[in-house]
């Protein structure tokens, strides 16, 4: 963590609890609250959460059999400040700091099975090559009126009205929640997130945000974590929900977040860019690994139940294996524009996953396929949805198998985040089941 961190704290003074917390295997923030003035204590010396407690399933309970728990005495892992350091929590009435942290074992090894180290393990990966990852995210989520039995827009705070339609690049729709918008954009400022341009989309009160692109991949997923976080607090505190979760309404587009992303060398150059515009027999090794690598990574690109109402056919949402080139049906886009910026659009994922497990997954095939020189099938034309491609896992269930006995995901992801996070899922398929489709709902508007 930068030195700088402390006296951002200093410099704050207003500032009287902060929050430890990292991200577990669904993403959501599991932490504490700590008086200030503990502050260079938790800084120097890390704070401790049982192993477990990254291995939790959608409510928040432990796993059943879990040899994180009873069999391992439910040890203690350590937890230490990432690089990110301190920052305000203005979703908060009031002045509280935030400070992300990671697992480690006891001896100072990092713990397999977070999420954050998955992730920079890959990243570690690359910079062996010589290679950096240049990523990108844009997040789709809504806002929601859920105060009533149904879900709706919220009321527009300018003009007292509800929208009765969705418009897709609309000003007008903007405009209707501008003080969130300028509250969204100030916090983000605040806590350092490069948010970019925002746009009205498909679904009523649906929007998206980018995130500009870094040369740091968990710095990437750090900002779409917290971006995640930022959101649903600041609707919050706006009278309203915010969910990135994958389909909230049946007759609406759901949520996705897309990933782009690009391959420097040792020299700056990125290795995708040929001049023209078809890109790299790199950049097609990259592509052969994501498509080879998509059916049995379905449960980290759909981790949700609610995820599988969002793949079915027809919804704006990829559920064939393809690539392409400028073509936003297939699972895979090659953006057009300058070559300089060539680049790979992942597509597939809703916005309900966790980022850092989004990124090791796509940045880990896409190495799988470098490193192996993989060739890809032929780019597809036309309408993705009409034509006769190979499937991800069409269910929960299948995805959850898939994951677990695939022998293309040990490439990227360790045997205890496989196995912790196949049992986290298969618990909650199991109590998933017992819930209404209206209990299911409420879960996971307030969760993901």
């Amino acid at each position: 963590m930068p030195p700088s961190s402390l006296n951002w704290l200093r410099k704050n003074t207003q500032v009287r609890t902060i929050r430890v917390a990292a991200a577990d295997l669904n993403g959501q923030p599991r932490g504490k609250r700590v008086p200030s003035r503990f502050a260079d204590a938790v800084v120097e010396n890390g704070t401790r959460f049982p192993v477990s407690s990254l291995n939790l399933d959608i409510w928040g309970e432990d796993i059943d059999d879990s040899p994180l728990v009873y069999d391992s005495g439910d040890a203690d892992g350590v937890l230490k400040p990432t690089e990110r350091g301190f920052m305000p929590m203005p979703w908060l009435e009031a002045p509280t700091a935030l400070l992300p942290i990671w697992m480690f074992r006891e001896d100072g090894r990092p713990y397999e099975g977070d999420p954050r180290h998955a992730l920079r393990a890959v990243v570690d990966r690359y910079k062996a090559h010589g290679l950096t990852p240049v990523v990108a995210m844009e997040l789709e989520f809504y806002l929601i009126d859920d105060s009533g039995k149904s879900l709706q827009v919220p009321v527009s705070p300018r003009s007292g009205k509800r929208r009765k339609a969705a418009e897709i690049l609309s000003i007008r729709a903007l405009d209707a929640f501008d003080t969130f918008f300028t509250d969204l954009y100030d916090a983000c400022e605040a806590m350092d997130i490069p948010a970019d341009t925002a746009i009205s989309e498909a679904g009523l009160g649906q929007f998206e945000l980018n995130l500009v692109h870094q040369e740091d991949a968990l710095r990437a997923a750090d900002d779409a974590w917290l971006f995640k976080m930022l959101v649903k607090g600041m609707a919050r505190r706006h009278g309203f929900a915010a969910s990135f979760m994958a389909k909230p309404y049946e007759d609406y587009a759901g949520s996705g977040l897309h990933t782009h992303f690009s391959v420097l060398d040792a020299n700056g150059k990125n290795v995708f860019d040929d001049g023209g515009p078809m890109g790299t027999d790199t950049l097609r090794h990259a592509v052969a690994g994501c498509i080879g690598a998509m059916h049995d990574s379905t449960l980290i690109f759909a981790p949700h139940l609610n995820s599988y109402a969002r793949l079915a056919g027809g919804s704006h949402a990829p559920s064939g294996i393809s690539w392409a080139y400028e073509n936003r049906t297939s699972a895979i886009r090659i953006p057009s524009g300058n070559h300089k910026a060539r680049r790979i659009e992942h597509r597939v994922a809703g916005g309900d996953v966790n980022p850092y497990l989004l990124l090791t997954a796509i940045l880990g095939a896409a190495l799988w396929g470098i490193e192996n020189e993989m060739s890809p099938p032929a780019p597809i034309t036309g309408n993705a949805y009409a034509l006769d491609l190979p499937r991800m896992a069409e269910s929960w269930s299948e995805a959850i198998q898939a994951f677990e006995n695939s022998k293309v995901v040990p490439e990227f992801f360790t045997p205890d985040l496989i196995r912790n996070f196949t049992s986290t899922k298969k618990q909650e398929l199991h109590y998933m089941a017992d819930l209404e489709p209206n209990e299911q709902l409420e879960i996971y508007l307030d969760t993901v």
